[in-house]
């Protein structure tokens, strides 16, 4: 399993691409994108340039825009879908309304994909893209469909956990759809009985 990543502009999101294995400049392995964030489109290419990848899908852990920036240039770039909870998709529509009133000014006439146009990450799904296995496990608390996705990391179980998780803490859920008693239900019922290794 190859893993790589990047902070992606001044929130520093980390965006993802993982394949089944390294590709080469000659033989290109696909792989999949999570949660392209600001700026992340450059970046992005020079990464799966490097590594021989070409990537068949974005994958988003939840729909606030620090994730969600560059989804749009790099699913046409690429010609790909992206997938996200549809608990979010109105941070799509209407990014200003859930980001709170000092970011909205900073954030009109962004251009994100129409909802229609995203496929839908439902709790429990298990996608299969380019070689990688995710399992999709609805996480609200962050925002209304925050999600996380577990899977094998070649001999250990792995935790792709958006910003449900931060080392030594948890997302914040003082922005517009976010609920404390929710992410302790998330991380009491959906992350605690992950195995310790994931």
């Amino acid at each position: 399993m190859l893993i790589r990543s990047f902070p992606a502009g001044a929130f520093g999101t980390n965006c993802y691409a993982i394949a089944s294995q390294p590709g080469s400049s000659a033989v290109k392995q696909e792989c999949v994108v999570i949660d392209p964030g600001m700026d992340a489109v450059e970046p992005l290419a020079q990464m799966l340039a490097e590594d021989g990848l070409a990537p068949v899908a974005v994958v988003l852990t939840h729909g606030h825009l620090d994730h969600t920036f560059s989804v749009l240039p790099v699913c046409k770039g690429y010609d790909i879908p992206a997938y996200l909870h549809p608990s979010d998709f109105g941070m799509l529509s209407d990014p200003g309304r859930w980001h709170g009133p000092a970011l909205a000014p900073l954030i009109s006439g962004i251009a994100l994909p129409d909802p229609s146009e995203v496929r839908p990450l439902d709790d429990g799904a298990v996608l299969d893209l380019a070689g990688v296995r995710l399992t999709v496990r609805h996480a609200p608390g962050h925002t209304q469909g925050s999600v996380v996705f577990s899977l094998d990391l070649d001999d250990a179980p792995g935790l792709l956990a958006g910003d449900v998780l931060f080392a030594g803490s948890v997302g914040r859920v003082d922005l517009p759809g976010g609920s404390w008693e929710d992410m302790l239900h998330s991380l009491r019922d959906g992350v605690l009985p992950l195995d310790e290794a994931s």
